[in-house]
């Protein structure tokens, strides 16, 4: 089943799920981005590529941690993870699969495309730290409007490791200018899922050209008085696989997350 065919009856309030009741909901087949899904768990971007891979990703991710802060590897092979009691070849809205860095399907199911040697890689994740934004009284205009966080490549380039090289992706979420302190404030408390911004203001700054045409995920308001904020993505991962070309790898889709067994809270530090 392809990702444009997948039809199931939406829950009417996803925020109540838990994880297992979520990705039994995903797993059979809506496709949707899961920001706002299982509030104060814990969501996670996907990776997967083969053990001759392996290393040079996790060496990739420790050099470039703010964007690929590894939560949880598997052993080769494995479909669960001690973060993620399901099947994270099903359990997800929506996966993209690569061969020699082109993206060959979009589907709801990796079963078919699944090899033994694959290892897997959950990445923390900025919807992490999106109900304390809320709770704080900043705006997340994406979950407001019920579309995916915009997310853009930027001219800003990952420190390379093994084979792996490429740029670095954010994802934007605009706010009123004095709210970026307290935006900034409680993000750095969450480093584990990116932390705090990595520019405020201009996006040509970033080598953006476009806010209305992001690389992934929805275009969203910047409304008059805000600003766009921007913080470093787990995306950042298939941006490497794009331009690395490894013979072979899995992804969520941008937006459709791995919805975990952690708690928010575990990632948040004094």
């Amino acid at each position: 089943m392809t990702a444009a065919t997948a039809a199931t009856a939406m829950p009417a309030d996803p925020s109540l799920l838990t994880p297992h009741q979520a990705r039994a909901i995903l797993r059979t087949g809506p496709v949707t981005p899961t920001c706002g899904w299982s509030a104060g768990w814990t969501q996670a971007n996907l990776i997967a590529l083969p053990r001759d891979r392996a290393y040079d990703f996790l060496l990739f991710a420790q050099r470039n941690a703010q964007a690929c802060p590894v939560l949880d590897v598997t052993e080769p092979g494995e479909t669960a993870a001690s973060i993620f009691d399901g099947d994270l070849r099903t359990d997800l809205s929506a996966y993209r699969v690569y061969e020699h860095g082109e993206q060959v399907a979009e589907v709801t199911d990796v079963t078919s495309y699944w090899r033994d040697d694959l290892v897997c890689f959950l990445i923390g994740c900025s919807f992490t730290f999106e109900s304390a934004l809320a709770e704080a009284g900043v705006p997340v205009r994406h979950v407001e409007s019920g579309t995916n966080v915009p997310m853009y490549c930027t001219d800003r380039q990952c420190r390379p490791a093994g084979g792996l090289s490429g740029p670095k992706v954010v994802s934007m979420r605009p706010m009123p200018a004095e709210l970026v302190p307290v935006a900034v404030r409680v993000t750095s408390r969450y480093p584990a899922v990116h932390g705090a911004p990595v520019h405020v203001g201009d996006p040509s700054a970033l080598g953006i050209d476009d806010l209305g045409k992001p690389d992934f995920g929805d275009p969203v308001e910047v409304r008059a008085g805000e600003l766009p904020v921007f913080w470093e993505c787990g995306v950042t991962s298939q941006a490497a696989v794009m331009r690395s070309r490894p013979p072979f790898a899995i992804s969520h889709a941008p937006g459709s997350m791995a919805i975990t067994d952690a708690r928010d809270s575990a990632y948040l530090v004094p």
